[in-house]
C-alpha cells in the first residue's frame, strides 16, 4: 500500500522554508500531495494556478530525486477533508518555532478527532530557513529588497516581475 502524505499551505509564494519541508516529506511518502488552500476571504499575491505551477516547477525535481510522486492540488475546505479526498494517511506540518508547535498541536488534536486514521507528522525546519515566512518575503519583494536568499530562483523571478516598476516607499 502506497504511503500518501499531504502538505497543505497557501504557498503564496513558496519559500525555501516550504522547500525544506517538501524535501523532508518526500522521503517519507511514495506520493506527496501539495495542497494549495484557497480562502475566498483573502486576496493572494499569486492566483492559485500560478502557485500550482511554481510548486510543480520547484518541488517536482525534489520529489523525483527522493523517489516520490508529486501531485499538486487546490482545496477550499478543511485540510483534513483534502487529505481524505486524496486518500492521504499522513498530514505533514512544518515547524519553525515553539509558536508554530503550540498552534500545530491544537490542529493535530482536532484533526485526529475528526479523522483518527490520518496521522500528523511534524517536520522541523532546518536552522537556515527557520526565520523565513511568505509574509515577510512578500513585504521584502514589495519594497524592492533582495529576496533571493529566501525563495527558489524561479519564484524570485516571478516576484521580481510582479513588483517591477513599483517604488519601495
Amino acid at each position: 500500500m502506497a504511503k500518501i502524505a499531504l502538505y497543505a499551505g497557501s504557498f503564496d509564494p513558496i519559500t525555501n522554508g516550504h522547500l525544506d519541508v517538501v524535501r523532508q516529506a518526500a522521503g517519507l511518502a511514495d506520493r506527496l500531495v501539495l495542497a494549495v488552500g484557497i480562502n475566498p476571504g483573502k486576496t493572494p499575491l499569486f492566483p492559485a494556478d500560478e502557485r500550482l505551477a511554481m510548486l510543480e516547477e520547484v518541488c517536482g525535481p525534489v520529489a523525483k530525486a527522493a523517489g516520490a510522486e508529486l501531485v499538486c492540488v487546490t482545496f477550499e475546505h478543511l485540510v483534513i477533508t483534502a487529505a481524505q479526498r486524496e486518500k492521504a494517511t499522513i498530514l505533514i506540518r512544518g515547524l519553525r518555532d515553539s509558536t508554530d508547535f503550540d498552534y500545530e498541536m491544537q490542529m493535530a488534536g482536532m484533526n485526529g478527532a475528526m479523522a483518527p486514521d490520518i496521522q500528523t507528522v511534524f517536520l522541523p525546519a532546518s536552522p537556515a530557513v527557520r526565520p523565513i515566512t511568505a509574509t515577510l518575503v512578500r513585504q521584502i519583494a514589495r519594497m524592492g529588497g533582495d529576496i533571493t536568499p529566501f525563495v527558489p530562483g524561479p519564484v524570485a523571478a516571478r516576484l521580481k516581475a510582479k513588483f517591477a516598476g513599483q517604488s519601495g516607499s
